[in-house]
């Protein structure tokens, strides 16, 4: 028990220190771009594609950000949505704990003809980075519903981010 216990605390150290030797790209002053995928359904700013019964739709959009201090951006994004021609914006905030792992929360928007619905988005993930200026970012994401009625939404994403 003690060699697990040994082992499972190198580790945790092994990964703390990793998580903390990072390049600079959450650093104040840098900016971040990021695509995600995910689901039209919550109006969000994401890469999505579905085909059904002989029709298809899509979504498309991305996030940017700005580090107005280190591993705290504020965030903001733009979508489109071809099933009921809607427009998504978003606005936020995102921390990196450790660099590597980001949390955030944002107020997302959806507006189409005749109506509009909200989200508060709850979100965090991991932040891999494949090099200086690029990183994978698997996270989780809730949406809560804003409008009577309207129920939360649980995600999972994968984004990808350009810091510069």
């Amino acid at each position: 028990m003690k060699k697990v216990l040994l082992t499972i605390a190198i580790a945790i150290l092994g990964f703390t220190a990793n998580a903390q030797e990072s390049e600079g790209q959450t650093e104040k002053g840098k900016f971040v771009i990021e695509a995600n995928t995910g689901s039209a359904s919550t109006g969000n700013t994401a890469f999505s594609f579905a085909s059904s019964n002989g029709s298809s739709s899509f979504a498309i959009g991305l996030d940017g950000g700005y580090f107005f201090m280190d591993d705290l951006a504020v965030k903001a994004g733009l979508g489109y949505n071809d099933v009921n021609e809607s427009f998504t914006y978003k606005i936020g905030a995102e921390y990196y704990i450790g660099g590597q792992f980001p949390v955030g929360i944002d107020f997302t928007g959806s507006s189409f003809d005749g109506g509009s619905v909200n989200w508060l988005g709850l979100q965090a993930g991991y932040a891999y980075f494949l090099g200086e200026n690029v990183s994978v970012k698997p996270a989780v994401r809730y949406n809560v519903g804003l409008e009577d009625g309207q129920s939360g939404v649980f995600q999972g994403l994968i984004g990808f981010a350009l810091y510069f």
